[in-house]
This record gives structure tokens, C-alpha cells and sequence, in this order.
């Protein structure tokens, strides 16, 4: 990203991605999980694209912390999977709810 100055803005949840096709896509960490469970960490992040139904693209990878290997790893079992989505989902609730809360404080403002 490019600010007034012409320098690049720093942004430590930005990253780009390579994909199979061999294109470069700019990404931005939506968050991280540490799973004691599994023994992995895992990246959710999107590339703010929006799908046919009007929600942003997110994907999730297991990566490692350390940033040692910067590679994505596919997460290939049902039970990781399902747990990286029900972390999400408690997220995305979290979210909802903070904003609603701020909608209610900026009203009686």
C-alpha cells in the first residue's frame, strides 16, 4: 500500500501469497489459532474479495508462528477444520456484538 508520501505503508497483518496459478494475491490476517489439540497453528486471512453471496473470501492454513518457514500447509482433517470454523464463527459473534454495542452507544450520544 502507497500513503501520501509515497512510502509504503506498514502493515504487520498484510502478507501476499503466491497461488497455483502462479499469481500474486495481497492478503490480510483476519487471525491466528494455537491449537494445544492438534499441536499446530493456524492462519485465517482473506484477500477482500467477496463471494456470490456477499460475504468476504476467508481461507485458513496452518502456518508456522515462528515465521522460520514462511510456507501454507492445507488443513486436512473434518475435526481441525471444524474447529478453526467454530473459532471463527465465535469471532465473527464477538465482533457482531461490539458493534452493535457501539451502534447503541453512538445513538443515545
Amino acid at each position: 500500500m502507497m500513503n501520501d508520501t509515497g512510502k509504503e505503508k506498514e502493515n504487520k497483518n498484510l502478507f501476499t501469497i503466491v497461488t497455483d496459478k502462479g499469481e500474486t494475491m495481497e492478503c490480510e490476517v483476519v487471525l491466528t489459532i494455537d491449537s494445544d489439540e492438534f499441536k499446530k497453528s493456524y492462519i485465517v486471512y482473506t484477500d477482500h474479495t467477496i463471494d456470490e453471496n456477499g460475504n468476504y473470501r476467508t481461507y485458513a492454513s496452518i502456518y508456522d508462528p515462528t515465521g522460520k518457514d514462511l510456507k501454507l500447509y492445507p488443513i486436512e482433517t473434518d475435526e481441525e477444520w471444524d474447529m478453526v470454523e467454530s473459532v471463527l464463527a465465535s469471532a465473527q459473534k464477538k465482533v457482531a456484538k461490539e458493534q452493535a454495542s457501539e451502534n447503541k452507544d453512538e445513538e443515545n450520544n
